[in-house]
């Protein structure tokens, strides 16, 4: 008999997995600006913001880390609601 889940049920599932994979990129400095990010906005984040979030971790770590430190340029097709959130982002040391 195969369980049933609701959409709330399958929206927190996805985002504790996003959680855990900003948490565990494998680049210690993304790890925490991703990570800190993560736990500070996921749970707020609807399908479609949870859509692009997870478009951004697809991208490269060098990229991403790029983008935030202000060292490169956002390309236009990349440029998002989220990624701005997460320019505008506070590390907390």
């Amino acid at each position: 008999m195969s369980e049933e889940i609701n959409e709330d049920e399958a929206l927190e599932r996805r985002r504790r997995r996003l959680i855990y994979r900003s948490d565990h990129r494998g680049v210690k400095e993304n790890d925490i600006v991703l990570g800190q990010f993560a736990h500070a906005h996921l749970h707020g984040f609807d399908a479609a913001q949870l859509d692009r979030y997870e478009a951004l971790l697809e991208e490269s770590d060098n990229d991403i880390f790029d983008w935030v430190a202000g060292r490169a340029e956002i390309p236009a097709e990349k440029d998002s609601d989220v990624l701005r959130l997460l320019l505008a982002f506070q590390v907390k040391f």
